[in-house]
């Protein structure tokens, strides 16, 4: 039974603690946060004890694991405080994305994670998805052939000016996660952002162009100045032998075969499969606590500590790209 707490009481961290509550093979035995009446409110929800001080909550409870679902600047200013606590603790820790919104803060949380032999993992809910598991099965078994490139895109309405890169280091985790599951590493970068009239600080939308390492190329389109009503995310990845499209997250993959005029679609099922978007949180913190629990090598953790980084070294250098106007090497995690 692993024994977990929830760090951070809002919205996000209680959708964690549902999850905790509801798996077999999980104990939820604590929530904290900072705000006494949040952790309150949150403790009195579960039927746990509440926590202000992490310290606190490490000291006094013998835990297995975490989830770190605090907030803070670009949405990851206050992951690495928690996340490195937990870790020096001995805790295993599954954190929100982004991994951290300070590129040097999350190569401190991953180096601190392999330091102590300990499991590390990021909430990249989108790749834990029965359609995408089945559009990487094709790439593996060759169905596409040699990969060609990738046309990722992610766009939803959120009107926020809290800072010139909220955008990308806040949202696009997510997309360039995707883009690294499906195509692997991405060694070269060239960015273009832009923001509306309507907008005085935050860099709302970006063209994102990417070398793999494999020699496929990518192309990355976001916003954040668009309808939430229709689908938020398209991904299409081709090769020699043929192309796949996933739409919106978990509804449609379709894969359109080079020299035959049958396609194949795999539709999320009406009972069975995904629900909403909420429910991608319970297939990503179920697997967490699936692999935790049958001790799988440090290295085999999907949606890893090292992929948060991954993600975010490719942000880092897109920002780079976009302000020097050259295109930038991607550091190897």
């Amino acid at each position: 039974m692993l024994r977990v707490g929830v760090i951070g009481c809002g919205g996000i961290g209680r959708t964690h603690a549902s999850v905790y509550r509801d798996n077999p093979k999980a104990e939820l035995v604590c929530m904290c946060d900072i705000r006494q009446d949040r952790a309150d409110a949150a403790a009195a929800q579960f039927g746990v004890k509440a926590y202000y001080s992490v310290a606190e909550m490490l000291e006094k409870e013998k835990l297995d694991a975490v989830s770190v679902a605090t907030g803070g600047v670009e949405n990851g200013g206050d992951h690495y405080k928690p996340t490195m606590e937990a870790l020096e603790a001995g805790v295993h820790v599954l954190v929100e994305k982004p991994i951290s919104n300070n590129i040097h803060e999350a190569r401190e949380m991953v180096a601190k994670a392999k330091e102590k032999g300990l499991y590390l993992g990021v909430n990249l809910n989108h790749r834990f998805v029965p359609p995408a598991a089945r559009a990487k099965e094709w790439i593996t078994s060759g169905e596409l052939g040699e990969l060609l490139f990738i046309n990722m895109c992610l766009w939803i309405n959120n009107p926020n000016e809290s800072a010139p890169y909220f955008h990308i280091r806040a949202l696009h985790p997510h997309s360039i996660d995707i883009m690294r599951y499906f195509c692997g590493d991405v060694v070269k970068v060239q960015a273009f952002f832009m923001k509306p009239s309507t907008r005085s600080v935050c860099w709302s939308n970006i063209q994102v162009n990417m070398q793999f390492a494999n020699g496929c190329i990518g192309h990355l389109t976001g916003s954040y100045d668009a309808s939430g009503y229709h689908p938020i995310e398209r991904c299409e990845v081709a090769g020699t032998k043929g192309r796949f499209v996933l739409e919106n997250v978990y509804e449609e993959l379709t894969l359109y075969p080079r020299e035959s005029p049958e396609l194949r679609v795999y539709r999320n099922g009406i009972m069975g499969g995904v629900a909403n978007f909420g429910a991608t949180f319970n297939n990503r913190i179920n697997r967490w606590i699936e692999q935790i629990t049958s001790g799988v090598p440090r290295e085999q953790i999907e949606g890893s500590g090292e992929d948060g980084l991954a993600a975010q070294e490719i942000i880092e250098a897109a920002i780079k790209s976009f302000e020097t106007g050259t295109v930038v090497d991607v550091p190897a995690v």
